[in-house]
């Protein structure tokens, strides 16, 4: 109890101050034309074909993309369709970004470590007393979905959840069906909930199950990020949502992104579609409630999957890490602990692959740029479950964004196209 008291008070005490002025003064991001940052024009203009063709063709219903470069927009169009009733798809357009908001909490919980209020390494039992004493699944029994357990030969650590080596599983996007069963049963809330239920209370549930392997073993993508945001609260002293906002949000001008919508911004979300029947059609189920996030209790802040936002406000966010962590004069990070967020967090976890992961990202490598059309060594990236995509490249000061909203394919090739595309823009 004493302990709590004084992650409190140092909370309370430092979080006035998350994000602090910097001497560094970058400008907040505006449009400009291509030439003037070494884009051409022309080539920009590929990109249109290629979404235009990917609309008409019934590959996806729309799509929002934006590319920006030296700090400045240089292209941001919407093609196709918002929702079924063909209501047409604008470029403030609002998408669900699913686990594009890993980042995002990743970057929430970096702000806190800039405070020295925990270090990476420490288990997070030390703050959460649930997690302690993890057990790994030994057997489990399809009949009655009835397990048993082993001790873990240690504890989970922050960084074990930011780099998804903790052993926690995913719900209804496990790749292990004993995992989906386990987690159904206890009820595990993985995102997109419109019920009364908040962070913490899933979280404590979440504890009390097996895990995939011993902590630090392997890496398996995983519900890390969302203990990570109720880590947040009680490290800050604030609900997750508030501290966003606060101190990442409002400092950067990120005003459509949120949770859950306000209701001046509801009319511009997105609607989630599936190719069915030879058309587009809006999309519930599988663990999605079709009114997330303008309507229901409100309450649940995923630190995995939660946020919508627009291009403009996540290129934004994209921007102050391609300023090694500052953007206006706002400083969100610091410059040396972005470089270790970009380094390599997982071994060889990934060996043969195109890229690593670090504390937030994937990290292109070598082998990757030099498969070509993905960018040049240190890009990152990642996506969300809904079909978003996003990189940016520290080395050519580039940032590409594909915003659509759709589960279940029809022969869509735009992620790699537009990557592709943008690459082949540069012109200096």
């Amino acid at each position: 109890m004493q302990f709590r008291l004084t992650i409190l008070l140092l909370a309370f005490t430092l979080t006035a101050s998350a994000q602090t002025k910097s001497t560094q003064k970058s400008p907040p991001l505006t449009y400009a034309e291509s030439a003037n940052v070494g884009m051409s024009e022309e080539r920009l203009a590929r990109i249109d074909a290629m979404a235009q063709e990917a609309v008409e063709d019934d590959k996806i219903p729309g799509v929002v993309a934006l590319v920006a470069r030296k700090g400045k927009i240089v292209y941001h169009k919407a093609f196709g369709t918002a929702n079924s009733s063909g209501q047409k798809l604008e470029r403030d357009a609002i998408f669900r970004i699913a686990s594009q908001t890993k980042a995002v909490t990743a970057t929430a919980v970096m702000m806190l470590w800039e405070e020295g209020l925990f270090r990476l390494d420490d288990p997070i039992s030390k703050y959460i007393p649930a997690f302690k004493n993890p057990q790994v699944l030994k057997s489990f029994r399809y009949a009655d979905t009835s397990y048993t357990t082993e001790a873990a030969n240690q504890e989970i650590t922050i960084r074990h959840l930011l780099t998804h080596t903790s052993g926690l599983g995913y719900g209804f996007i496990d790749g292990d069906e004993r995992f989906k069963m386990i987690y159904q049963k206890a009820g595990i809330i993985d995102a997109f909930t419109t019920d009364e239920i908040t962070i913490e209370e899933n979280i404590k549930k979440l504890a009390k199950l097996p895990l995939h392997f011993n902590p630090g073993e392997k890496y398996s993508y995983s519900e890390g990020l969302d203990v990570l945001g109720y880590f947040v609260e009680i490290m800050s002293g604030q609900p997750f949502d508030e501290f966003l906002r606060e101190h990442l949000f409002e400092p950067l001008g990120m005003e459509d992104t949120w949770f859950y919508l306000p209701s001046s911004k509801s009319e511009r979300l997105v609607a989630v579609q599936r190719w069915n029947d030879n058309q587009w059609k809006r999309y519930s189920g599988n663990g999605y409630d079709a009114d997330y996030p303008i309507k229901g209790a409100k309450t649940f802040f995923s630190g995995g999957a939660g946020l919508s936002s627009t291009a403009k406000d996540y290129a934004t966010f994209l921007q102050m890490y391609l300023n090694d962590g500052e953007l206006n004069g706002t400083r969100i990070l610091s410059r040396t602990t972005v470089q270790s967020m970009m380094g390599n967090q997982i071994g060889d976890f990934w060996e043969g692959q195109d890229r690593y992961y670090g504390l937030a990202f994937g990290v292109l490598n070598q082998t990757g740029q030099d498969q070509g059309g993905k960018g040049s060594v240190g890009t990152f990236d990642w996506g969300g479950y809904f079909n978003t995509q996003y990189f940016a490249d520290p080395e050519e000061e580039l940032i590409g964004i594909l915003m659509k909203q759709t589960r279940g394919g029809n022969g869509d090739d735009t992620g790699w196209k537009f990557r592709l595309l943008v690459n082949q823009a540069v012109d200096d």
